[in-house]
């Protein structure tokens, strides 16, 4: 388990509707210096996934995708700022303060 919360599989399969694993819990998380927060409902074994977009694979970032009512931002709307680029629609959001990328809304899912 990280420290904001999440338990991650980085492999395996995603659990099936159902069963003890696609149990919806709250996890909560953050950028490093806690000026944004924010809580998800999502299951209690997160399988992490790699993004292909360049940002990603640079960043060598993991993920998941949550339903956007899934997601509530808790503090911090005022110290983001976003990153667009090619098609504009992924939208890569960073804190001003310390720059760590808490969360994004994906190009190819963007209601999650």
């Amino acid at each position: 388990m990280s420290s904001d919360g999440f338990n991650f599989v980085m492999e395996g399969k995603i659990p099936e509707e159902g069963t003890a694993q696609s149990k919806l819990v709250e996890h909560t998380g953050g950028c490093h210096c806690g000026a944004v927060r924010f809580k998800v409902r999502a299951a209690e074994n997160l399988v992490a996934y790699d993004c292909n977009c360049s940002i990603c694979v640079k960043k060598q970032i993991k993920g998941f995708i949550v339903p956007e009512s899934d997601f509530t931002l808790l503090q911090g709307a005022d110290n983001i700022t976003t990153y667009t680029y090619n098609t504009r629609q992924a939208q890569h959001t960073f804190c001003k303060t310390c720059g760590v990328e808490s969360f994004y809304t994906p190009r190819l899912n963007p209601n999650g």
